[in-house]
């Protein structure tokens, strides 16, 4: 049986108080349904549809169209699958920002930490404080003293605030962001400008099931979701090789400081 055609509002199945509201395109259920000069409008929740139907007006098109609200995007996919550099590539091509999470979660501590944090950078800072020792009984001392007051010096840099506290335990440990440490980050993207207006696309978001109900819950709606689905190997043939180089230097490294470790001490055998 054919259906009868349905005349749809302004902003077709996408809520238009959410979009007036939030300027975010919002799916509407068909159960929270309203008719406005014969054409009928969906709404995300009851609550938006009472308050269409209170001052329609306020939410429909009058000389021209209604905006639409600029490209927002989710790219989602394993590490090493290459979303970094999809992202900017379509980031550079369609005008909008690119927003890598991770590395924006790096910028929020590096002020305190100095240095960037978690399993991919560990190894890249073990051999940072490998110096030749100062083996002269003279300097020892001083060198003991002045020691003590860097650490104190970088303690008292390194005092984190809960919030920080909170993402150096999710860079290092994969522990989730709470729902208020969110709040001060990822509603900024969609509520505030530039992004407002100009649109992003965000790279390593959500990355668990909490963070996407997180967003649905606060009525954050990209506009498309992507995930890069890779074979395991061609991840591999990808990172193996520079983490295969780094290795090799990091050894080398090792190698040259235990020989002018071994020259000093028989220098001052001598």
């Amino acid at each position: 049986t054919k259906q009868k055609k349905r005349h749809m509002g302004d902003t077709k199945h996408f809520c238009p108080v959410s979009l007036k509201k939030h300027f975010v395109l919002h799916p509407g259920l068909q159960e929270h349904a309203a008719k406005y000069k014969e054409k009928i409008y969906y709404f995300s929740t009851s609550e938006y549809r009472d308050k269409f139907l209170k001052s329609p007006e306020e939410y429909v098109a009058h000389n021209e169209p209604i905006q639409a609200p600029p490209l927002r995007v989710c790219l989602l996919g394993t590490h090493g699958a290459g979303k970094t550099t999809c992202a900017r590539q379509i980031a550079d091509k369609l005008g909008i920002f690119h927003i890598q999470f991770e590395e924006y979660l790096q910028e929020l501590i590096l002020p305190k930490t100095k240095k960037k944090i978690g399993p991919h950078f560990d190894e890249e800072h073990e051999e940072d404080d490998n110096k030749i020792p100062i083996l002269s009984e003279e300097l020892k001392d001083s060198s003991q003293t002045m020691t003590k007051t860097e650490t104190e010096n970088s303690k008292q840099e390194e005092e984190l605030t809960d919030e920080e506290e909170a993402i150096k335990a999710n860079l290092m440990d994969d522990m989730e962001l709470p729902p208020e440490v969110l709040d001060n980050i990822v509603l900024d993207w969609w509520k505030k400008e530039p992004f407002w207006s100009t649109g992003f696309i965000l790279d390593g978001f959500p990355r668990t099931v909490d963070e996407a109900k997180y967003l649905s819950e606060r009525g954050l709606c990209p506009d498309v979701a992507v995930y890069i689905q890779v074979e395991e190997n061609d991840i591999l043939a990808r990172l193996f090789p520079p983490r295969l180089k780094k290795w090799k230097e990091k050894k080398l490294k090792k190698a040259e400081y235990k020989k002018k470790l071994k020259d000093l001490k028989a220098k001052i055998r001598v």
